[in-house]
Formats: C-alpha cells, structure tokens, sequence
C-alpha cells in the first residue's frame, strides 16, 4: 500500500507535502481584469492605511482579506495564521489539549460532527448535530473556525463553558466542560455472542491502520465482525484507505477525487490481499455523526459489496481540502475537488443511506451514550439497549444463514 499523506477531518481531506501549483491557461482579456482587481485592492489598502481613523497593522489588514476570501468560497475553505496553521497541523497525532469535538463550520454556525469517544465532550453529554452559540458568553457566529478552537483549548483542569442550541430542546442551555488532554485510543475491541467480533473505530489517525490490522486478526476466525463507525469524524485519509485494503480483494477501486487540476484527480485501489477470509460477513454501523473518512470507507466496502451497512443516514461531507502552507508560517485550507465513491456517487449534503435502517432518535442516543459513559466511569457492565447494534448482530446471523444454505 501506498503511504497516501492526506487528512479527512470530519469534514475535510488534507493532501500535504509535494503540491504543485499549476497555473491554469488565462486569456489576455482574464488576466488584464485580474490585474485590475489587483491594483484595486492595493490602492483600497493604501487608502485604509492612510485614512483610516487609527493606525492598522499591514498584516492585520492582509491577514483579515485572506480569511474573507476563503470564507466567501464555501464552508471549508479557510485561512490560518501562522499560530493556527500550526496548531490545525497537530491534530491527527492521536493526543492534544481540548475538549474532544470535531466541529465544523456552515453559514456562521458552530456545529459539532461528533464528540470523541472517553473525552471530556463525551461524558458531557454533546451530540452530533449540536450548534454551538457562544464561548464563555462570547458569541461565535463571527468567529472563524480556529478562532471558536482556539477559545475551547486552554490548560487541561480550566473550564470552559458552551452555550448549546439542540434540535428538540426548546431553549439554549449551557455546559460546563474540564478541559484536558486528549488521549484517543481510535479502535476498541470486545467479543460479542454467537461468536461475533465487534471493532469500534473512533477516528481514523496515524496509527489507526495498525491497530485495526491487529483486530482484524483477532477477529479473523470468527461468524462475523462488526465494525462501528457511528459518531467518527473521519481523520487521515490514508488510514481509511489502508483499512480499505485489508477487507477488499486486490484491484478494487476505493474511492476517487475529481478535480480542475491535474493533481486533484486520484484513484486509490486496493493493492494487499484481505486479511480475513471473503466470506466471513463483515455489518457496519453508521449514523448521523459518521463523516469523511468514515463515509469512505462505509462506501468502498458497501459499493465492492462487501459489507452490510445499518444504523442512521451518515453526515455527507464529500468535498477535497487542500492544505497549502505559505513562506510566512500561514497557511490555506482550499477546496480543490469532490471525492466519490466506487460506484461513481457523490454524497456532500446527501450521506449514505444504511442498508439496513435503524433510526436512533435523540433521546434514544442520548440515553445510550449516557448509558455508556455510567459503564465506563463505574467499570461495570451495564446492560445497554441499542437496536443498531442487535440489527447488526441479526445481520450477521442471516448472511451466515445464506451462506450455509446456498
């Protein structure tokens, strides 16, 4: 397998070092109206640098265009300074200081994709879907994304406290969360009855890859194996695609970008023989706050029929980040391409539809994951309820069933 160096945060994907800038054919009459525009920003920023009321810092003033610029693109689409470049930069080695949120930003609104599994967010109680109204009072709908990050990660034992704006809840209500360090352990195993084994995949990082392959072959004997992708944001895009890998047969097409730009169109394919043996029924589960990464592995293996998907229709987040850094430490997260699955679909706004629907309301969520975090804090075993993940347990019972009596 190739090392293929990109992020899918839960809603991005990041392709790092070795980017070309090609420089697309102009016409004279294009090129003239951008030289325009250009003498018109730089005479608009010698008159706020002369006229305005008080002095302004020149990067100040460069700094805040570039980040209109992006914002005025799409949702995804951002500019960093050098401080929040580098701190973007930090976030896929699996430990760092924070609540445990992914978070995204549309139409000036802080939503959470997803809490991260064992996290301060976690035991909180946030949810996917989540808005985010204000930070310690301040109100977020003009921040930008880094900035909102920025105010959530402090010294680990402060606190921060998040207004909160949830569908089905009638008011905005507040939560008190300790800050600390995020340690996230991406994939969690357990046995389950009727000899089924259960991977639980939280993220996909650096070394995600590596600690499924380790599950996979503990798991490689048995009637079938779940792997539960609900509320993952996504991660290293090349974690997906290696995992991928494991589970296809050779040669199977795994998902593809398109793009303007020559290096913006890829295909990844399969390249290892499967870890585990083709027949053995492979059931996943997804919901609302499985984004990116997660929604390309959940389509490379439902698209080359090899696995079963059930649970809630997943986030749809399909458009191609590029991260550019610039010669002063700055940096740009540009949208560049779509990405798509297998079979040619591309889900941004749409998600994927499980094959198997098991709805999980609100409540319903919030009384599991309550539930999860009793068992975890006490270290008891605590009888939860969850459909989802009975449907996927009876999945793999039924393809068993077809297989022995074809």
């Amino acid at each position: 397998m190739k090392n293929k160096l990109a992020l899918v945060s839960g809603i991005l994907i990041l392709f790092f070092a070795g980017f070309t800038f090609g420089i697309n054919a102009k016409t004279e009459n294009d090129r003239s109206e951008d030289i325009k525009l250009l003498g018109l920003y730089t005479h608009v920023f010698k008159l706020v640098k002369d006229y305005y009321v008080e002095p302004v810092e020149s990067k100040k003033l460069v700094y805040s265009s570039l980040r209109g610029m992006m914002q005025a693109l799409d949702p995804f689409s951002s500019f960093f300074t050098p401080d929040e470049f580098k701190e973007f930069t930090t976030e896929t080695k699996g430990e760092f200081g924070g609540l445990g949120i992914e978070i995204t930003m549309e139409n000036h609104k802080l939503i959470i994709v997803a809490p991260i599994e064992d996290t301060p967010a976690w035991r909180a109680g946030l949810k996917a879907g989540d808005i985010i109204l204000k930070i310690d009072g301040k109100p977020v709908e003009k921040m930008t994304l880094m900035q909102a990050v920025k105010l959530m990660r402090g010294k680990p034992g402060t606190k921060v406290t998040l207004t909160i704006l949830r569908k089905g809840v009638e008011k905005p209500f507040d939560v008190t969360i300790v800050r600390d360090i995020i340690h996230v352990k991406s994939v969690k195993t357990k046995q389950l009855k009727d000899d089924i084994g259960y991977i639980r995949l939280t993220q996909f990082q650096e070394n995600s890859a590596e600690e499924f392959e380790k599950a996979l072959e503990k798991f490689k004997n048995k009637k079938g194996i779940i792997v539960d992708l609900r509320n993952n944001p996504g991660g290293l895009l090349s974690a997906a695609v290696t995992i991928a890998d494991m589970i296809l047969p050779e040669g199977k097409l795994i998902v593809y970008t398109k793009g303007r730009i020559p290096s913006s169109n890829e295909k990844y394919y399969s390249e290892s023989k499967p870890i585990i043996y083709p027949k053995i029924p492979i059931v996943l589960i997804v919901n609302r706050g499985s984004a990116s990464a997660s929604e390309i592995l959940t389509g490379a293996l439902r698209d080359n029929n090899r696995a079963l998907v059930v649970g809630d229709r997943t986030f749809g987040k399909a458009s191609v980040q590029t991260l550019m850094p610039l010669p002063d430490g700055s940096g740009l997260k540009l949208t560049t391409a779509h990405y798509y699955t297998p079979s040619g679909k591309m889900i941004m706004y749409k998600g994927i539809m499980p094959d198997i629907i098991v709805h999980e309301s609100q409540e319903e969520q919030l009384k599991r994951m309550k539930a999860e975090r009793e068992a975890k804090l006490k270290g008891k075993k605590i009888k939860i309820e969850d459909p989802q993940l009975e449907a996927a347990i009876n999945a793999i019972k039924i393809l068993n069933f077809a297989k022995e009596s074809i």
